[in-house]
Protein backbone atom coordinates (compact mmCIF):
# COMPACT_ATOMS: atom_id res chain seq x y z
CA UNK A 1 0.00 0.00 0.00
CA UNK A 2 2.70 2.48 1.21
CA UNK A 3 4.39 2.11 -2.46
CA UNK A 4 1.26 2.66 -4.59
CA UNK A 5 1.18 6.03 -2.45
CA UNK A 6 4.63 6.56 -3.48
CA UNK A 7 4.25 5.92 -7.24
CA UNK A 8 0.93 8.54 -7.19
CA UNK A 9 3.00 11.00 -4.92
CA UNK A 10 5.87 10.62 -7.66
CA UNK A 11 4.04 10.54 -11.13
CA UNK A 12 1.89 14.11 -9.84
CA UNK A 13 5.12 15.67 -8.72
CA UNK A 14 6.58 14.68 -12.52
CA UNK A 15 3.25 15.90 -14.09
CA UNK A 16 3.48 19.40 -11.66
CA UNK A 17 7.21 19.63 -13.02
CA UNK A 18 7.23 19.75 -16.22
CA UNK A 19 3.49 22.44 -16.37
CA UNK A 20 5.78 24.36 -14.35
CA UNK A 21 8.63 23.62 -17.15
CA UNK A 22 6.40 24.52 -20.10
CA UNK A 23 4.98 27.94 -18.56
CA UNK A 24 8.33 29.15 -18.62
CA UNK A 25 9.33 28.50 -22.13
CA UNK A 26 8.75 31.50 -24.99
CA UNK A 27 6.03 31.09 -26.86
CA UNK A 28 6.51 29.56 -30.75
CA UNK A 29 4.69 31.26 -33.31
CA UNK A 30 2.51 29.66 -35.75
CA UNK A 31 4.18 29.21 -39.07
CA UNK A 32 4.17 32.32 -41.56
CA UNK A 33 1.69 32.91 -44.25
CA UNK A 34 2.77 33.91 -47.44
CA UNK A 35 1.47 37.08 -50.12
CA UNK A 36 1.10 36.10 -53.64
CA UNK A 37 3.96 37.88 -55.34
CA UNK A 38 2.95 41.10 -57.08
CA UNK A 39 3.31 41.26 -60.87
CA UNK A 40 3.31 44.61 -62.69
CA UNK A 41 1.17 43.55 -66.68
CA UNK A 42 2.16 46.97 -67.73
CA UNK A 43 4.95 48.99 -68.18
CA UNK A 44 8.42 49.52 -70.56
CA UNK A 45 10.15 49.16 -73.82
CA UNK A 46 8.75 46.97 -76.77
CA UNK A 47 10.09 46.17 -80.02
CA UNK A 48 7.62 45.55 -83.07
CA UNK A 49 7.42 44.34 -86.34
CA UNK A 50 4.35 44.49 -88.54
CA UNK A 51 3.51 43.26 -92.32
CA UNK A 52 0.45 44.10 -94.59
CA UNK A 53 -1.37 44.69 -97.55
CA UNK A 54 -2.38 48.26 -98.88
CA UNK A 55 -5.64 49.11 -100.54
CA UNK A 56 -4.27 52.82 -102.08
CA UNK A 57 -6.76 55.81 -103.54
CA UNK A 58 -5.96 59.00 -105.13
CA UNK A 59 -8.00 61.70 -105.82
CA UNK A 60 -6.97 62.90 -108.87
CA UNK A 61 -3.91 63.41 -111.69
CA UNK A 62 -3.18 67.39 -112.59
CA UNK A 63 -1.27 68.54 -114.91
CA UNK A 64 -0.81 72.34 -116.80
CA UNK A 65 -2.27 70.72 -119.71
CA UNK A 66 -5.68 70.09 -118.31
CA UNK A 67 -6.42 73.32 -119.30
CA UNK A 68 -6.80 72.68 -122.40
CA UNK A 69 -10.05 70.36 -121.64
CA UNK A 70 -13.56 71.30 -121.20
CA UNK A 71 -14.71 68.21 -119.36
CA UNK A 72 -12.70 65.36 -117.45
CA UNK A 73 -14.02 61.83 -116.09
CA UNK A 74 -10.91 60.18 -114.12
CA UNK A 75 -11.11 56.60 -112.95
CA UNK A 76 -7.72 55.83 -110.95
CA UNK A 77 -6.57 52.96 -109.22
CA UNK A 78 -3.65 51.09 -107.68
CA UNK A 79 -2.64 47.37 -107.32
CA UNK A 80 -2.45 46.00 -103.54
CA UNK A 81 1.66 46.24 -102.09
CA UNK A 82 3.14 44.57 -99.12
CA UNK A 83 3.87 46.43 -96.18
CA UNK A 84 7.36 45.66 -94.09
CA UNK A 85 7.51 47.71 -90.77
CA UNK A 86 9.80 47.45 -87.92
CA UNK A 87 9.56 49.97 -84.65
CA UNK A 88 10.15 50.60 -80.88
CA UNK A 89 7.66 51.86 -78.40
CA UNK A 90 7.31 52.29 -74.24
CA UNK A 91 3.92 51.34 -72.31
CA UNK A 92 3.47 54.12 -70.26
CA UNK A 93 0.42 52.10 -68.38
CA UNK A 94 -1.99 49.52 -68.68
CA UNK A 95 -4.16 51.20 -70.91
CA UNK A 96 -1.27 53.58 -72.89
CA UNK A 97 1.61 53.25 -75.22
CA UNK A 98 3.63 55.15 -77.61
CA UNK A 99 5.58 53.79 -80.30
CA UNK A 100 8.36 55.01 -83.48
CA UNK A 101 7.56 53.05 -86.55
CA UNK A 102 9.30 53.13 -90.06
CA UNK A 103 7.91 51.15 -93.02
CA UNK A 104 8.69 50.78 -96.91
CA UNK A 105 5.50 50.25 -98.96
CA UNK A 106 6.31 48.10 -101.93
CA UNK A 107 5.54 48.81 -105.61
CA UNK A 108 1.60 49.08 -106.73
CA UNK A 109 1.11 49.27 -110.27
CA UNK A 110 -0.85 52.33 -110.65
CA UNK A 111 -3.52 52.73 -114.34
CA UNK A 112 -6.28 54.86 -115.08
CA UNK A 113 -7.90 56.54 -117.43
CA UNK A 114 -9.52 59.88 -118.47
CA UNK A 115 -12.30 60.77 -120.95
CA UNK A 116 -12.03 64.03 -121.76
CA UNK A 117 -13.49 66.53 -124.46
CA UNK A 118 -11.09 69.60 -125.45
CA UNK A 119 -11.88 72.19 -128.40
CA UNK A 120 -12.19 69.71 -131.32
CA UNK A 121 -12.96 67.08 -130.24
CA UNK A 122 -13.26 64.31 -127.51
CA UNK A 123 -10.77 61.47 -126.42
CA UNK A 124 -9.36 59.27 -123.77
CA UNK A 125 -5.99 59.54 -122.06
CA UNK A 126 -4.83 56.16 -120.55
CA UNK A 127 -2.15 56.84 -117.27
CA UNK A 128 0.40 54.19 -115.68
CA UNK A 129 3.05 54.00 -113.45
CA UNK A 130 4.42 52.57 -110.14
CA UNK A 131 4.79 53.84 -106.67
CA UNK A 132 6.52 53.25 -103.35
CA UNK A 133 6.97 54.69 -100.65
CA UNK A 134 8.79 55.33 -97.02
CA UNK A 135 6.97 56.06 -94.06
CA UNK A 136 8.10 57.49 -90.46
CA UNK A 137 5.09 57.33 -87.82
CA UNK A 138 5.26 58.83 -84.14
CA UNK A 139 1.81 57.02 -82.52
CA UNK A 140 -0.04 56.77 -79.58
CA UNK A 141 -2.53 53.86 -78.22
CA UNK A 142 -5.21 53.85 -76.29
CA UNK A 143 -5.57 50.04 -74.97
CA UNK A 144 -9.39 49.51 -73.99
CA UNK A 145 -9.02 46.44 -71.25
CA UNK A 146 -8.32 43.13 -71.29
CA UNK A 147 -11.11 40.41 -71.84
CA UNK A 148 -9.82 36.76 -72.23
CA UNK A 149 -6.02 38.24 -73.25
CA UNK A 150 -7.62 39.98 -75.87
CA UNK A 151 -7.32 43.68 -76.13
CA UNK A 152 -9.19 46.11 -78.22
CA UNK A 153 -7.00 49.36 -79.19
CA UNK A 154 -7.60 52.44 -81.15
CA UNK A 155 -4.89 55.10 -82.05
CA UNK A 156 -3.37 57.89 -84.17
CA UNK A 157 -0.06 58.75 -86.18
CA UNK A 158 1.45 61.19 -87.64
CA UNK A 159 4.64 61.44 -89.69
CA UNK A 160 5.89 61.78 -92.88
CA UNK A 161 5.98 59.70 -96.45
CA UNK A 162 8.48 59.47 -99.08
CA UNK A 163 6.30 59.27 -101.61
CA UNK A 164 8.22 57.94 -105.35
CA UNK A 165 6.48 58.14 -108.33
CA UNK A 166 8.10 56.12 -111.49
CA UNK A 167 7.70 55.34 -114.98
CA UNK A 168 4.91 57.30 -115.75
CA UNK A 169 3.27 57.04 -118.95
CA UNK A 170 -0.06 58.95 -120.82
CA UNK A 171 -1.27 57.52 -123.69
CA UNK A 172 -3.87 59.58 -125.38
CA UNK A 173 -6.20 58.53 -128.27
CA UNK A 174 -8.34 60.32 -130.49
CA UNK A 175 -12.04 59.30 -130.67
CA UNK A 176 -12.74 61.40 -133.57
CA UNK A 177 -9.30 62.23 -135.03
CA UNK A 178 -9.08 66.19 -134.30
CA UNK A 179 -6.87 67.60 -131.80
CA UNK A 180 -3.88 67.21 -130.88
CA UNK A 181 -4.46 63.68 -129.69
CA UNK A 182 -3.25 61.18 -130.38
CA UNK A 183 0.05 61.01 -128.59
CA UNK A 184 2.59 59.41 -126.13
CA UNK A 185 3.95 61.61 -123.16
CA UNK A 186 6.42 59.90 -120.43
CA UNK A 187 6.97 61.86 -117.02
CA UNK A 188 10.62 61.28 -115.08
CA UNK A 189 10.72 59.54 -111.84
CA UNK A 190 10.60 61.72 -109.01
CA UNK A 191 10.29 61.44 -104.82
CA UNK A 192 8.83 63.62 -102.54
CA UNK A 193 8.92 64.07 -98.93
CA UNK A 194 5.28 64.92 -97.64
CA UNK A 195 3.16 65.08 -94.02
CA UNK A 196 1.64 61.66 -93.46
CA UNK A 197 -1.16 60.89 -90.84
CA UNK A 198 -2.81 57.67 -89.59
CA UNK A 199 -5.48 56.05 -87.49
CA UNK A 200 -5.62 53.04 -86.11
CA UNK A 201 -7.96 50.47 -84.55
CA UNK A 202 -7.41 46.85 -84.15
CA UNK A 203 -7.31 43.96 -81.12
CA UNK A 204 -3.99 42.47 -79.94
CA UNK A 205 -3.56 38.93 -78.76
CA UNK A 206 -1.47 38.21 -75.11
CA UNK A 207 0.20 35.41 -75.75
CA UNK A 208 2.58 35.72 -72.83
CA UNK A 209 3.66 38.42 -70.48
CA UNK A 210 6.47 39.46 -73.41
CA UNK A 211 4.53 38.45 -76.44
CA UNK A 212 1.64 40.27 -78.14
CA UNK A 213 0.04 39.67 -81.66
CA UNK A 214 -1.81 42.11 -83.02
CA UNK A 215 -4.56 42.70 -86.21
CA UNK A 216 -5.14 46.33 -86.95
CA UNK A 217 -6.57 48.38 -89.38
CA UNK A 218 -4.78 51.70 -90.82
CA UNK A 219 -6.32 55.10 -92.27
CA UNK A 220 -2.93 56.19 -94.20
CA UNK A 221 -2.95 59.47 -95.73
CA UNK A 222 0.60 60.34 -97.39
CA UNK A 223 -0.30 63.79 -99.25
CA UNK A 224 0.83 64.32 -102.80
CA UNK A 225 2.74 62.14 -105.47
CA UNK A 226 4.62 63.80 -108.46
CA UNK A 227 6.07 63.44 -111.83
CA UNK A 228 8.76 65.19 -113.81
CA UNK A 229 7.49 67.27 -116.81
CA UNK A 230 5.93 65.20 -119.14
CA UNK A 231 7.34 65.06 -122.50
CA UNK A 232 7.93 63.12 -125.34
CA UNK A 233 9.70 60.18 -126.55
CA UNK A 234 12.70 61.91 -127.51
CA UNK A 235 12.65 64.44 -124.66
CA UNK A 236 10.45 67.34 -126.39
CA UNK A 237 8.54 69.50 -124.02
CA UNK A 238 7.62 73.33 -124.44
CA UNK A 239 6.28 74.01 -120.78
CA UNK A 240 6.53 73.19 -117.27
CA UNK A 241 4.25 70.52 -116.92
CA UNK A 242 4.51 67.51 -113.82
CA UNK A 243 1.64 65.48 -112.97
CA UNK A 244 0.46 65.31 -109.94
CA UNK A 245 -1.08 62.51 -107.94
CA UNK A 246 -3.54 64.33 -105.61
CA UNK A 247 -4.19 63.35 -102.02
CA UNK A 248 -2.66 59.54 -102.00
CA UNK A 249 -4.17 57.54 -99.02
CA UNK A 250 -4.90 53.45 -98.48
CA UNK A 251 -7.01 51.58 -96.30
CA UNK A 252 -3.89 48.78 -94.28
CA UNK A 253 -4.95 45.80 -92.89
CA UNK A 254 -1.77 44.50 -90.89
CA UNK A 255 -0.41 41.65 -88.74
CA UNK A 256 2.23 42.15 -85.78
CA UNK A 257 3.87 41.45 -83.21
CA UNK A 258 5.17 42.74 -79.80
CA UNK A 259 8.32 41.84 -78.09
CA UNK A 260 8.55 43.21 -74.54
CA UNK A 261 12.13 44.11 -73.53
CA UNK A 262 11.13 44.24 -69.32
CA UNK A 263 10.56 40.82 -67.86
CA UNK A 264 7.98 41.70 -65.61
CA UNK A 265 9.52 42.23 -61.99
CA UNK A 266 9.22 39.53 -58.89
CA UNK A 267 9.35 40.85 -55.35
CA UNK A 268 10.15 38.53 -52.47
CA UNK A 269 6.37 38.07 -51.04
CA UNK A 270 6.23 39.80 -47.31
CA UNK A 271 5.55 37.37 -44.50
CA UNK A 272 2.20 37.74 -42.96
CA UNK A 273 1.91 36.43 -39.46
CA UNK A 274 -1.53 34.87 -37.90
CA UNK A 275 -2.57 37.05 -35.14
Amino acid sequence: MRSVKSLVAAGAASLLSSTAFAADMPSIAAPPMYAAPVIEDFGGWYLRGDIGFSNQRVNRLNNALDANNTTSDQHLGFNTAGIFGLGVGYKFTNWLRFDVTGEYRGNSQFFGTDSITYPGGVGTDTYHATKSEWVALANAYVDLGTWWCMTPFIGAGVGAARVSIANFTDQGIANNGGGALPGLALGDNVSKWNLAWALHAGVAYNVSPNFTIELAYRYLNMGDGLTGDLHTFDGTNNIVNPTTFKNISSHDLMLGVRWNLDTPAMYPPPLVRKG
